[in-house]
């Protein structure tokens, strides 16, 4: 298979796991619409370096993944646990938080790459999402296991997580009179996205009971 469309398959395979409302992106509109674009996309550029990481990661261990679901119900479980606190911060933040009175920024655009490497490695779905992905892939025989396909698909992987937080950044940019896109009610929609996020890997590990 052509790398050029392994590429286009891990690109597309990104912008669909990505273009849901969640945590990373609506972070990076977040701190967009607070900070400027510049830094929005600072942070995405650190969530893609993640990305690519867990990417090849997955890609390595997909058949190891595939064959031991006992290990994926652990992801699945730590998750769980780290969406519920995530959850749980952003709502108390959001409660506390008063609009008159701006927060500390972080002055660093370092510090939004260091931001968003951190925040996305909190986030491991990619993980058991891409491995999935790629053993599909791999079983139609749209692409293997040689290191070329596979750092062909994970490169395609970031850009397209890199494309969707793009485009977040700057719709919200486009609509930041709107008075949903204050900081306060930022935190609440990331909050509830969050909440969402955990109300549905926990109803996925009551079924695998």
């Amino acid at each position: 298979m052509s790398i050029t469309i392994i590429f286009f398959l891990g690109l597309l395979a990104a912008i669909i796991a990505v273009t849901p409302p969640g945590l990373l992106n609506m972070t990076a509109a977040r701190i967009s619409l607070k900070e400027g674009a510049g830094r929005g996309i600072m942070f995405s550029t650190g969530v893609c370096i993640v990305v690519f990481i867990q990417t090849y990661l997955a890609a390595i261990f997909a058949r190891y993944l595939t064959n031991h679901q006992d290990i994926v119900e652990i992801l699945k479980r730590v998750a769980f646990v780290i969406f519920v606190l995530i959850t749980i911060y952003f709502f108390v933040l959001a409660s506390k938080q008063k609009e008159a009175k701006p927060e500390a920024e972080i002055t660093s655009k370092h510090g939004r790459l260091l931001h968003g490497m951190l925040l996305s490695a909190l986030n491991i779905f990619p993980i058991p999402f891409q491995a999935y992905m790629v053993i599909t892939l791999v079983s139609f025989g749209w692409m293997d296991f040689e290191k070329l396909s596979v750092v062909t698909y994970v490169t395609g992987a970031a850009t397209g997580t890199f494309v969707v937080l793009y485009f977040y950044i700057f719709f919200f940019d486009k609509i930041k009179d709107k008075a949903f896109t204050s900081q306060k009610n930022m935190n609440y929609i990331i909050g509830s996205v969050t909440g969402i996020v955990a109300l549905i890997t926990f109803i996925n590990i009551i079924k695998a009971w």
